[in-house]
């Protein structure tokens, strides 16, 4: 029986100032996909409020818009997958092998606090399934407890965007909050490349994570082969 990867991506177009606009950043979507594909893995897309979601325009502009994120936004089967991705509330955590949390600034916004995410991310966590995030994608994890009450992410190794890559990015006055430091706060154990915006994962037990966008295809094939 096929495995099944529930990918996770934003619903959010906007930084709070709208004149700003953000939304998934589509290769870390496109690189896990297409890896996952290759394994024979079945794929559900969900977003915290199902529904459309909307794309990170840097994530379109060289250097980061590659292969994979060109040929999904030809294919309009893909593009329609973004289009109506599936709500918490129709996502049986018990069908589902392991979740993966894309990114984009976007995430920041609406991946902590859905409960819906928290619930599904829990129980397959708690039953020994993959949980695994890319980027601004570990956001997502920041609130969920588990059944005891405790953080996910206490006392567990995990990475992802750095506040030092927030600030070559130029965008360090735009986001609502610096994520390494929440994330520490919550009892992680986080960690980093030394140089910014390489390739870097960390694998902790069934919780693995990705510093940054290069890091999806790498964050990826560790979910796989732990499959």
């Amino acid at each position: 029986m096929a495995k099944r990867i529930l990918n996770v991506v934003t619903n959010v177009g906007h930084y709070d100032d709208p004149s700003h606009p953000t939304g998934l950043w589509l290769s870390e979507l496109t690189h896990a996909f297409r890896i996952f594909e290759d394994r024979g893995f079945e794929q559900t897309i969900v977003s915290p409020k199902g529904g459309p979601s909307p794309l990170e325009p840097r994530s379109l502009k060289f250097p980061n818009y590659d292969k994979t994120a060109k040929q999904w936004r030809a294919d309009p089967a893909r593009m329609a997958l973004l289009e109506n991705t599936a709500a918490p509330d129709e996502i049986d955590a018990a069908d589902f092998d392991a979740i993966y949390f894309t990114g984009g600034h976007a995430v920041m916004y609406d991946f902590p606090d859905s409960e819906g995410l928290q619930r599904i991310t829990r129980e397959i966590f708690e039953r020994g399934g993959i949980v695994s995030s890319v980027c601004h994608g570990y956001c997502g994890l920041l609130n969920t407890r588990l059944s005891d009450g405790s953080h996910l992410v206490a006392g567990r190794e995990v990475t992802g965007f750095a506040w030092r890559e927030e600030v070559l990015a130029k965008v360090d006055e735009l986001v609502p909050y610096n994520a390494e430091e929440e994330m520490k706060k919550r009892g992680a154990l986080y960690r980093k490349a030394v140089l910014p915006f390489v390739s870097y994962t960390v694998v902790d037990g069934n919780l693995v994570t990705g510093q940054n966008p290069g890091s999806a295809r790498e964050t990826a094939k560790k979910v796989a082969d732990l499959l």
